[in-house]
């Protein structure tokens, strides 16, 4: 979804670090996407807590996102090719788990008072709609990224030295026991290697020969630096990783 887009990295005395997609911080980041476990629980919490009211507004597909200075929840109705995007200041002591609590309370109390004086959802929802600032977009740009990511453990790709992307290739087993070759010659007991270490490249071998019959994905869709919400699982998708093309 279009609308106030930010990149989730910080420069620090020239060294590259992410802030936390659940607070922000960047402080001990290094590479991570999330502080801890724990702040990440937090706002997946207060998010799928709030999930009635976009319900009431009909939600196809919502984001959520935030900046220092603001929070940001986009949503798109079934019925409209438009973004409504609702934008709150930033609390200066609290973090954007309870900010968007406050935000998502301010506005369930605004629909329900709506409701009470028209006796009507659907007028209560467009109220609310009229108060958020509207984005004219193409349908085709609201298709949220759609990350595919093989059904192997990550291990076996590590062992073998293999990119994600190798995982394509028309001639899969060749690539694999070419990979395992060369792993193997480095680290073959016979050539002073490690034989508890060259079991565990035999064995990633191993699984992913097996893996290679029958390649199986795990599919989801998301954005990289906001949360997603998907009306029909009805729940909110913390950001999806980033794709890079691995060094080989």
């Amino acid at each position: 979804m279009k609308g106030f887009r930010r990149k989730n990295i910080t420069v620090q005395k020239g060294i590259e670090t992410n802030r936390c997609l659940s607070c922000g911080t960047s402080v001990n980041m290094g590479k991570r996407r999330y502080c801890s476990i724990n702040c990440r629980q937090k706002l997946r919490y207060q998010l799928d807590m709030r999930t009635g009211l976009l319900k009431a507004l009909n939600t196809r597909y919502a984001a959520f996102y935030f900046t220092e200075t603001m929070l940001v929840l986009d949503i798109l109705p079934y019925d409209s090719d438009d973004i409504f995007s609702f934008i709150y200041p930033r609390s200066q002591d609290k973090k954007p788990a309870a900010d968007f609590g406050r935000m998502a309370d301010k506005l369930g109390n605004a629909w329900w008072a709506e409701k009470r004086r028209t006796s009507r959802r659907y007028l209560a929802s467009s109220c609310l709609l009229e108060k958020a600032l509207k984005n004219n977009i193409c349908t085709h740009s609201l298709k949220p990224l759609e990350i595919k990511k093989p059904a192997i453990n990550g291990k076996s790709l590590i062992y073998l030295k293999l990119g994600k992307s190798e995982l394509e290739s028309s001639e899969l087993n060749q690539t694999i026991k070419s990979a395992y070759r060369k792993q193997a010659k480095k680290h073959h007991p016979d050539q002073g290697g490690d034989a508890a270490f060259f079991r565990k490249i035999h064995q990633a071998y191993e699984e992913m020969i097996i893996w290679a019959k029958n390649p199986t994905f795990v599919r989801r869709r998301g954005f990289p630096d906001k949360w997603f919400y998907d009306s029909r699982k009805n729940k909110w998708t913390q950001p999806t990783p980033v794709q890079t093309k691995p060094s080989i």
